[in-house]
């Protein structure tokens, strides 16, 4: 379905999108590369520069658009290694993390104030984690799906809603490179230089489409969710795992991940640098008896230095001494219902239930014009058609979908078509 949007840019100075023209020869006009309105600002990177930065910040107006680079595949941990603000009054700021590891003063100094951010489950992490953590927020990258925008990457959204281009080619660099190359910080600051503007479009269009109230308790769910918790056990993430079926095997995949972990924190690195998941989990299923074996394996080749070696062999040996009590259990079935492949055996009934269910989210959300995970997720329908209500009706199913953390404008969107999917199976 093709979306057409009206955007009213607000007045800014230097910006809003150019008047499209076509010439004479039926070439449309090529679009414009985005320029800083005020040019490069100074990367901030002591106590001095960043009471200026909150100062300044503190006495802008209107919304904050906010982001942050990781450098993930390059350094341990999702920290983040720049951040980019823009304020009307304000202007542009670029803030160095490392040299300005607190930024709770600046978090403090936007308190009350929305925060615009693309994708802002991304950021929010390695923002908390230095202090700064929103009570308001816009996500430009949610509303576009909310409103139905094919493509909802910033670059996207800014080449169609606001009529620039965006640079391109430095969202995957080492942004804990320093200096950080000037290039690189064009870039960075480029990433808030219309997001303001973005919002603004967004939100008219959120309206137009009556889906301006579905995107604010969206995003008040990212405000007000607590840090997620620490994952169990997370060596069974390891790609690859479901190839790993004994309990040995197990033991050699956690004993691996754990000395890689150790290693790649020690080193501040990825662990990905370290040692592959692929790696790992052909050790465990091999089971080598000696050096000469490990290094026959994949991932263990001839770049692999012989005191490397011995460290894996070492982590294999540890697992291959333990007692069988000590061996790991096969991984707990998560809570919930089990894998939808499964339904047709364990229960027929509850697999008619999902699939007329998930029949009836598909065509609610294309006639809505949004994803079908936005409209409710896929989890959710899950369980609802696991354990249905006993006595089905709208009220049952709707405290049903509110139990399981839906959202009041999700709730009132799919329970009509929900409670037919399932009462067309009873």
């Amino acid at each position: 379905m093709h979306l057409a949007v009206v955007v009213e840019l607000r007045t800014t100075t230097g910006g809003g999108p150019p008047d499209a023209e076509v010439p004479s020869d039926g070439q449309p006009t090529p679009i414009p590369l985005l320029e800083p309105r005020e040019g490069i600002p100074p990367v901030v990177a002591d106590a001095e520069a960043l009471a200026r930065v909150v100062a300044a910040f503190a006495a802008g107006t209107g919304p904050v658009a906010v982001d942050a680079e990781r450098a993930s595949g390059y350094r341990y941990g999702q920290r983040a290694y720049l951040v980019q603000l823009r304020r009307e009054g304000a202007g542009s700021a670029l803030i160095d993390p490392v040299g300005c590891p607190d930024l709770s003063a600046l978090g403090e100094a936007l308190s009350g104030t929305e925060w615009i951010l693309h994708a802002a489950t991304q950021d929010l992490p390695c923002l908390r984690d230095i202090g700064m953590v929103p009570t308001s927020l816009f996500d430009t990258e949610l509303a576009g799906r909310l409103a139905g925008f094919p493509r909802v990457g910033l670059g996207a959204m800014v080449e169609s809603v606001l009529g620039y281009a965006l640079e391109k080619g430095h969202s995957a660099v080492d942004w804990s490179t320093r200096p950080l190359p000037e290039p690189w910080l064009r870039y960075a600051a480029l990433d808030v230089e219309l997001l303001v503007d973005l919002r603004d479009a967004l939100e008219k269009e959120l309206d137009r489409q009556g889906k301006l109230e579905w995107a604010r308790q969206e995003f008040d769910a990212i405000a007000s969710a607590p840090p997620a918790p620490p994952r169990k056990d997370p060596w069974r993430r390891t790609s690859g795992m479901h190839k790993v079926r004994r309990r040995r095997q197990m033991a050699v995949v956690r004993e691996l991940w754990e000395s890689r972990d150790r290693i790649a924190q020690r080193r501040d690195v990825s662990p990905g640098k370290v040692l592959g998941d692929a790696a790992i989990v052909e050790a465990a299923l091999a089971l080598p008896s000696n050096v000469h074996a490990l290094s026959a394996l994949p991932g263990y080749g001839q770049r692999m230095g012989r005191r490397q070696l011995d460290q894996w062999m070492a982590a294999v040996d540890r697992a291959k001494a333990l007692p069988e009590s000590e061996l790991p259990q096969p991984g707990a079935s998560p809570a919930g219902p089990p894998p939808p492949r499964s339904w047709a055996d364990k229960d027929p009934a509850a697999a008619a239930r999902l699939s007329a269910a998930r029949a009836a989210v598909s065509a609610l959300a294309e006639q809505l014009n949004l994803p079908q995970e936005n409209l409710i997720t896929p989890d959710t329908v899950r369980r609802l058609c696991w354990e249905p209500p006993q006595r089905l009706g709208p009220d049952t199913v709707a405290q049903a979908l509110a139990d399981h953390g839906a959202r009041p404008w999700q709730i009132e969107q799919v329970t009509p078509a929900l409670v037919t999917a399932l009462a067309a199976t009873a």
